[in-house]
């Protein structure tokens, strides 16, 4: 059954952005992100989305937060978190969407960010967080992870597919592991994580990153196969230094 970003009151999107990581929705939403200078992220980095809540609504597990700054209103969307009208507030770095359909609002929004919640402004924290992010569900963490690797010609390892990530550039691979997390309907596409046991969790080479149609649970042992993407930008300053992209995801 396939799960799919249907925000159910989104007034303007983040995400993820993600990062790798949102589930409970079941319609298609497709759009592309919009750009952004190369030399602007360079200099100034995503920016916090600030301003005063002028409406809120909650649906679906998200809300939708309105925000006014300067006679400008922007539309967020993140996951469910108490707002309050009047108050101002500020949101980690969003991914925006233009022209984003709502079948669930049946509205289109001519722009809309999806973040990851609110930024701690008292410690200073403007964490990113990665498309996959929004409405994920994970795994506990700590459980260790064992997974036989795939066979075949084009089988590897999670592991495998970082050190050789240069090679494999824009080539179909297969790898095996364990579902640690899932991220659903992220535009247009279901955001999984994989692992397998191989790899270093402290360089983040344990887990990898495979955008899909299939709609796996966490906890599920899956094959992967799909594409290899070294350097993938996904604009916004998110970006993978690998991810599998059209992958088919089989138990």
């Amino acid at each position: 059954m396939k799960r799919r970003f249907n925000a159910s009151a989104v007034c303007a999107i983040l995400a993820i952005m993600l990062l790798f990581s949102a589930r409970a929705f079941s319609a298609s939403e497709k759009s592309a992100p919009a750009s952004k200078s190369e030399e602007s992220s360079k200099d100034d980095g995503p920016k916090a989305l600030s301003g005063k809540v002028v409406e809120t609504m909650d649906a679906g597990g998200y809300t939708y937060v309105c925000i006014e700054k300067k006679g400008v209103k922007t539309w967020v969307a993140v996951p469910q978190t108490k707002v309050i009208v009047g108050k101002v507030i500020a949101f980690q770095p969003g991914m925006e969407m233009r022209n984003f359909p709502s079948k669930s609002l049946n509205r289109t929004f001519k722009s809309i960010y999806f973040s990851g919640g609110p930024l701690d402004v008292s410690k200073g924290n403007e964490k990113k967080s990665a498309p996959a992010m929004l409405g994920s569900s994970a795994a506990s963490s700590g459980a260790k992870v064992s997974v036989k690797k795939a066979e075949g010609k084009e089988a590897f390892t999670v592991a495998e597919i970082y050190n050789k990530r240069t090679s494999l550039n824009e080539k179909q691979v297969v790898v095996r592991g364990k579902v640690v997390k899932v991220s659903s309907g992220i535009m247009g596409k279901n955001w999984i994580h994989l692992q397998d046991g191989s790899g270093d969790a402290e360089s983040g080479t344990n887990d990898i990153v495979a955008t899909t149609q299939d709609s796996p649970e966490v906890g599920d042992v899956v094959t992967v196969k799909g594409t290899v993407y070294k350097d993938k930008d996904f604009g916004m300053g998110y970006k993978y230094s690998v991810i599998m992209e059209q992958a088919n995801v089989e138990k």
